[in-house]
């Protein structure tokens, strides 16, 4: 088997791989990312403790170790027969690749409030078994305290603290309203096959929000065709098939999704482009970017329940967002008009002509600058 996936349950980004490989039907076995396998195979292979990682026998002495979800996806594509998660549609492409990013690293603000407020006993546990899968159960629970701890104490990096969580759980409840309607109507995000916007989706929905008991009972309460769809996009019954819409359209039901990306998340990567720019004027001579920048103020939430708050500066979504405008810059023609008329009709013109500061690549498994 050639692939083989280093991750765990509990994972929030390795729910989002296996779901992708079980559609794209990837051979693949699945290793538990144990303590030892953390010692042997993940810190020597890619430098620091993370997970997924995903290891390919390419005929190589070594074989290819690749790390980011995201990265993952675009090499099993590159490798595997069979339909795309990615859009042949300009405008559902550019869309995908924006709904991905406020999957991967905005709905991680309320995967990671709900499982550490509600969860926390539950995931102690999952770590514990996932981590020393030998011990008795108590002792499992035990040898992880430390890093339940730290990953607890991490909802502050992502704005999370007692002022912001009412703004949170009610900007989620908006946000579970919205995809359940639009779930109404569609079986993913674009028609019936799955695309790279529903993985960016699946990972805090699915291996947090749906599998941890609390948050799932209230996913199941308010918005059911959402556990439903995350159910199946992680173990879908039909692998490689579905179809896009046609005339690539983007339904009306996705709109208050993408406005949320636009008036939530939108101002803050902005924000961290600046602190960027800044960043690279004081440090003209350093290549790789530290994981944080600093804190600053962000807004929190939507609608009337927005609330200011401290937040980490964090570079890594801005390398996702260089993504979505290079594939803006490749267009030209209609395709470029409808694709501009749609970040209109969401308020995200201001993407119509950014740039980054400085082009990001990831590089040995960090983000460096391009």
């Amino acid at each position: 088997m050639s692939y083989t996936l280093i991750g765990t349950a509990v994972s929030l980004y390795t729910g989002k791989v296996r779901g992708y490989l079980r559609w794209k039907n990837a051979a693949f076995r699945e290793q538990l990312s144990t303590v030892e396998v953390y010692k042997s195979i993940i810190l020597p292979r890619v430098g620091w403790p993370v997970v997924p990682v995903l290891l390919h026998e390419d005929g190589s002495e070594h074989g290819v170790a690749v790390q980011d979800t995201t990265e993952i996806i675009d090499y099993v594509e590159a490798r595997e027969p069979g339909p795309s998660v990615y859009p042949d549609g300009p405008v559902q492409k550019l869309a995908a690749l924006i709904l991905e990013l406020f999957g991967d690293e905005w709905l991680v603000i309320p995967a990671m409030h709900y499982r550490w407020a509600y969860n926390r006993d539950f995931a102690q546990a999952e770590f514990g078994a996932t981590s020393f899968p030998d011990l008795p159960p108590a002792e499992q629970v035990a040898a992880v305290q430390k890093s339940v701890d730290f990953f607890s104490g991490t909802l502050p990096v992502l704005g999370i603290n007692p002022d912001s969580v009412a703004a949170v759980e009610a900007s989620f409840e908006a946000f579970l309203a919205a995809f359940d309607a639009h779930l109404a109507q569609h079986d993913f995000l674009f028609g019936s096959r799955p695309s790279i916007g529903d993985y960016g989706f699946l990972g805090p929905l699915y291996a947090h929000l749906l599998r941890d008991p609390a948050s799932g009972e209230i996913m199941e309460r308010l918005a059911p065709r959402v556990a439903d769809w995350a159910r199946r996009t992680h173990a879908p019954q039909h692998a490689l098939t579905g179809d896009f819409l046609e005339k690539d359209e983007i339904p009306p039901t996705l709109m208050p999704i993408l406005e949320m990306f636009a008036a939530q998340q939108l101002p803050v990567l902005f924000d961290t482009a600046a602190a960027l720019g800044e960043w690279g004027e004081a440090n003209p001579d350093t290549q790789e970017l530290p994981r944080i920048l600093g804190f600053n103020k962000a807004v929190i939430g939507h609608g009337d329940n927005r609330v200011e708050t401290d937040r980490a500066i964090i570079p890594y979504p801005l390398w996702m967002l260089q993504r979505v405008t290079d594939h803006l810059a490749s267009l030209d023609g209609d395709a470029r008009h409808r694709a501009e008329e749609m970040l209109r009709s969401i308020d995200a013109a201001k993407l119509i002509d950014f740039s980054l500061p400085t082009r990001l690549k990831r590089e040995n498994f960090k983000l460096v600058r391009g």
